[in-house]
């Protein structure tokens, strides 16, 4: 074999060689490619036995032959041991191949794609993919890929905390503090915003206070939301009506948890870039608790001919009830299980492949990550105090009362598991690869999907298949 036949490689030659010689064979695999391809020879022919260790793309029209002795003459050695091996680091595919016109033609490489434990930077199990052919012809011949293990895919992260607790309620006002035969203002509603101040949906409101009047104290407001599918009841306090006096808000509901993310379903996706696989869907938010009732207000006098009870000289209003304490904010929802990553020989995107005494080894799929816990609702506000009497010369007046106590917001529900790897002989978009000429493929596992105890929580399990069609 001359040199003019081609680019000659090896990893015991150097960069330096720019030549690409049998007796200055270049040093890199991807060096001796770009060569081949930049001279026209198209041809590059590496040693037996070796071991290249770097990612390379191969372009149509570029031919790789290894299992060549390179001490002797650069014959070809038939022995399935000792081909031309390929790999990379963790998480790299070795073997890209892409581009017309013009045929890939690969004859006794052995591609190895390493196991992984690694996961991307958003949780997501790591694929272990051998090659991938795009948009190109591609001929393998004595050739063996081989995946390793997939990553398995990380749980959702817990939430740091509980969410915002309720405002406490107001104090409502002393009796005889408001203007002449003007109304003692009840302490004034809280209001929970729960961080979104333009979605009145999540707000919490505990419910104002009752006035206190000359004759009566009226009743003080309810707390919301008042959800009736959850059973909520009106907690407003009774003001004092010259029968009875007043009473106190009473307590907000407490809010349940809400229902968990959708469990992760679906085969993923293929692309240039490799594998993706879907995540849980989050929980959903939990909903705040409702507000505490507004305590009742008490009258000013028993009634209109009474003599004046307040010490200021002229008949006022009496004391007016505490505000009810906001319900705590609803937890936000659980993060959903990021999906396992898949063992894959090949990724054939669109392209046409040819086989010859080819040999498919792969690993097991990572599992799927279980979803995240929700958090934890906000405890209530407590009620504000009902008003007071003066301490000095309001002898008959009574005190007000008090606001209730918010209601605990619901914790988050609980995120979907991420799905399951897969361990696939081939992937492919487009045309139905060929099996003629695959002598042997060996599965591994697929991996499961992230398990959750809750219905619809859990996500899919990947699946281990020879060839598998994605969209």
């Amino acid at each position: 074999m001359n040199d003019i036949c081609g680019v000659f490689v090896s990893t015991r030659g150097e960069a330096s060689n720019v030549a690409g010689t049998k007796e200055k064979p270049l040093g890199s695999l991807q060096q001796a490619i770009d060569l081949a391809k930049e001279n026209g020879t198209g041809r590059v022919y590496a040693c037996a036995g070796e071991e290249f260790n770097e990612a390379v793309v191969v372009p149509g029209g570029v031919a790789i032959y290894g299992g060549l002795d390179c001490s002797d003459g650069w014959k070809w050695v038939d022995d399935e041991t000792k081909k031309t091996n390929l790999t990379a680091t963790e998480g790299v595919v070795p073997l890209t191949m892409h581009g017309l016109p013009g045929t890939v033609h690969i004859e006794d490489l052995h591609v190895v794609a390493q196991p992984t434990t690694q996961q991307d930077d958003k949780g997501a199990g790591v694929s272990s993919i051998a090659a991938i052919a795009h948009s190109t012809s591609v001929e393998l011949v004595r050739c063996v890929l081989e995946a390793g293990p997939a990553a398995a895919g990380a749980d959702g992260a817990p939430h740091e905390g509980d969410a915002p607790p309720g405002l406490p309620g107001v104090q409502g006002n002393y009796a005889c503090s408001g203007a002449y035969d003007k109304p003692v203002a009840g302490g004034s509603a809280v209001i929970n915003e729960c961080g979104t101040p333009d979605d009145l949906g999540d707000d919490s409101s505990g419910g104002r206070g009752g006035d206190g009047l000359l004759l009566t104290g009226t009743t003080g407001d309810d707390g919301t939301p008042l959800l009736t599918a959850s059973g909520d009841m009106e907690n407003r306090g009774n003001g004092h009506d010259g029968l009875n006096t007043c009473t106190i808000g009473r307590p907000g509901s407490s809010r349940a948890e809400s229902p968990p993310g959708a469990g992760a379903i679906g085969t993923g996706s293929i692309s240039a870039a490799g594998y993706a696989g879907a995540a849980g869907g989050d929980g959903r938010p939990g909903v705040p608790g409702q507000g505490g009732g507004g305590g009742g207000g008490a009258r000013g006098v028993a009634e209109p001919t009474a003599d004046r009870y307040c010490p200021t000289g002229n008949r006022r209003g009496g004391a007016s009830g505490g505000s009810g304490g906001a319900g705590g904010c609803g937890g936000r929802g659980g993060r959903g299980g990021l999906p396992g990553g898949s063992s894959i020989a090949l990724i054939s995107l669109d392209a046409a492949l040819s086989f010859d005494d080819v040999i498919l080894t792969v690993g097991d799929g990572g599992d799927g990550g279980k979803g995240g816990p929700g958090q934890p609702g906000g405890e209530g506000g407590a009620g504000g105090p009902g008003g007071r009497i003066p301490p000095i010369g309001a002898a008959g007046l009574y005190p007000a009362c008090e606001g209730g106590k918010g209601g605990t917001g619901g914790t988050g529900g609980k995120g979907g598991g991420g799905q399951g790897g897969h361990s696939l002989g081939i992937a492919f978009r487009g045309a139905p690869p060929p099996t003629d000429g695959i002598t042997e493929i060996t599965l591994g596992a697929p991996g499961t999907g992230g398990q959750e105890s809750a219905v619809n929580g859990s996500g899919a399990s990947g699946v281990a298949e020879t060839t598998l069609e994605f969209n």
